[in-house]
């Protein structure tokens, strides 16, 4: 039986699944699995049984995440259990869980064992460590990714549904790629860093490894939060899962950023991933990733090696023999780097992040391949440099930039190798770029991991509306894929549903620049329903959207088909006196589609 989080909670929760049962299994599969280079450390069976049984007496819909057992990356601490980072020298013994496990374990989460990894969380190919290399789920010839090695493949090969991993470079995508699961990496500081021994401790986050987007979500939201002991986290916000916009403007890379070192089948891939962006309604555009390119070469190139060896450095100096030769030259090159050196590489950032940013106002979500081309062990064997740095093709610049990604499977070849994509977006989307991984994968049709069972049926809830958030009807330039959609994005507002009103209103094509529609209500009866779409604002943030509408246009009540009623655009009546009357077209997207060329 294939087991995911959400399989498993209804499962506990009904009854039907025995938590002791799970735990169970999860060692056999563990013991079948005949890697000892998964794990480093695993919890004596019978204690993850006796937590079992005491869980088992607790209210179960109190508990987000009810029996569910979890690997760990060997980076992150679970007290009584060796942090090694992949360095025995460097084992300590922690007595308290980091905040991330911690709050898993309030969950109900079960803590299975510490998974491999890159030693230092230095490297995307998953073979630097002393306790051997955890085999990719695959195929035995290519490299499992890195440096979250251990828990890519402890979920691949469906040991635990769920695993923690940590990202600064892509350690929490490329192993989901290579592995054809999904790895959620939230916005910086989204999940307290408190108790995870830092790589770059400015940019790690702890990363989400799940078969599913929904299971990763729902890991996230347990663990999601600030930390009072942890200065780098941050309050943001962190909506519900949901059914994507219906008309999104997805940007990918133009054909020169298309880079796959000769790898046909990755070109392939990448093309069928916008095929299926297309069949979820999105419009794409490509973009020039050149600013993109160049922030991720300050990642290696510049001073934020040095974070490295802040980290790490003084313990290296002490222990030089203790250390992998190719992680020690990488983290002692930050010793090399001056003050004047880091500002200036602040000062590229800053211009860096500002393009960014200009970039993603125009567009729901960036989609880039995961990496450029699998890389065979055979090929790291000739050169330990090179084929890890290709792996971080598109995932280098990702945390200089603070954005937040998903990683999701694409294609299974017929040899097994697997191909993914990573959707970007700015800080603080999480929820919406987990809601559309998960439509996404859904439409590939493939199987999860490398279990070779089906994938369950992708079934968002329906979007709730919180008690502080406030409903809002667009009717024109606000429309998902519009060109002032971004003003309610930017607000973190949540795309709700496609609806229309009543038979009251009459919509106008305005004589302004750029064009805007205006929907005047009239008689009753005497209109025509008109398309409209539902989003929902916090409080405040609908209070400073409201404040930046201009005139003749204004906010009132709209009456709904479906016999709602909801704050939305209305017009002035004066507005509309020498307006095109365009109310038989349904609404403002079809009347645009009509003024376009075939």
């Amino acid at each position: 039986m294939t087991e995911t989080v959400a399989s498993l909670l209804a499962g506990h929760r009904s009854g039907q699944i025995s938590i002791i049962d799970t735990i169970s299994r999860t060692y056999r599969r563990l013991r079948e699995a005949n890697d000892p280079a998964i794990f480093i450390s695993v919890r004596d069976e019978a204690e993850v049984q006796e937590e079992a049984r005491v869980l088992s007496a607790r209210d179960p819909a109190a508990l987000p995440l009810y029996g569910i057992p979890v690997a760990v990356k060997d980076n992150i601490d679970v007290a009584g259990l060796p942090t090694t980072a992949a360095c025995p020298a460097f084992a300590y013994v922690p007595e308290r869980d980091s905040e991330a496990v911690a709050r898993l374990r309030r969950a109900g989460a079960l803590i299975i064992g510490k998974t491999n990894l890159d030693q230092f969380a230095t490297g995307l190919v998953g073979v630097r460590s002393p306790y051997g290399m955890p085999r990719n789920s695959l195929r035995s010839d290519l490299v499992s990714g890195g440096s979250s090695s251990g828990s890519a493949v402890a979920v691949a090969r469906g040991i635990v549904p769920l695993a923690l991993g940590t990202d600064t470079a892509g350690s929490g995508r490329v192993p989901a790629g290579l592995n054809n699961i999904v790895g959620l990496k939230p916005s910086l500081g989204l999940i307290p860093t408190t108790g995870v021994v830092p790589a770059c401790r400015s940019l790690d986050c702890v990363s989400i490894f799940a078969l599913t987007a929904e299971d990763a979500f729902a890991a996230l939201c347990v663990m999601a939060g600030p930390d009072e002991n942890d200065a780098f986290s941050r309050n943001l916000p962190l909506g519900p899962l949901s059914a994507p916009p219906p008309a999104l403007r997805i940007a990918v890379p133009r054909p020169a950023d298309r880079i796959h070192f000769g790898d046909k089948q990755a070109a392939a891939t990448f093309s069928a991933a916008e095929e299926i962006m297309r069949g979820l309604g999105a419009t794409l555009v490509e973009v020039d990733l050149t600013s993109l390119f160049d922030t991720a070469r300050l990642l290696y190139e510049g001073p934020w090696v040095a974070e490295r060896t802040a980290a790490v450095g003084d313990f290296i100096e002490r222990h030089p023999g203790a250390v992998h030769p190719v992680t020690k030259s990488i983290i002692m090159q930050g010793a090399d780097r001056s003050a004047v050196d880091t500002f200036r590489a602040f000062y590229k950032l800053t211009a860096f992040r500002a393009t960014a940013a200009r970039l993603f106002t125009g567009f729901d979500a960036l989609m880039v391949p995961t990496f450029p081309r699998p890389c065979t062990i055979a090929e790291l064997e000739a050169d330990p440099i090179g084929p890890n740095s290709g792996l971080g093709t598109y995932t280098n610049f990702v945390n200089l930039l603070d954005l937040a990604g998903v990683a999701v499977p694409v294609a299974l070849t017929t040899d097994r190798t697997a191909y993914g994509v990573t959707l970007l977006a700015s800080c603080g989307r999480d929820a919406f770029l987990a809601s559309l991984g998960g439509a996404f994968h859904a439409r590939t049709g493939l199987s999860l991991g490398a279990l070779g069972v089906p994938q369950p049926t992708w079934t968002p809830p329906a979007a709730a509306i919180a008690k502080d958030e406030i409903t809002i009807a667009v009717v024109g330039a606000h429309l998902s894929g519009m060109q002032l959609n971004h003003e309610l994005t930017a607000l973190d507002a949540r795309f709700i549903a496609v609806t229309e009103t009543t038979a009251d209103y009459r919509l106008f094509a305005l004589n302004t620049m750029p064009p805007k529609p205006g929907l005047l209500r009239v008689a009753p009866g005497s209109g025509t329903p008109i398309a409209v779409e539902i989003w929902a604002l916090a409080s405040g943030a609908f209070g400073k959207f409201v404040n930046d509408v201009p005139s003749p246009l204004s906010i009132g009540s709209l009456q709904l088909k479906n016999g709602g009623s909801v704050k939305g655009f209305l017009v002035e009546a004066e507005a509309v006196r020498d307006a095109r009357d365009i109310s038989s077209f349904g609404g403002w997207r079809a009347y645009i589609a009509s003024r376009q060329p075939d």
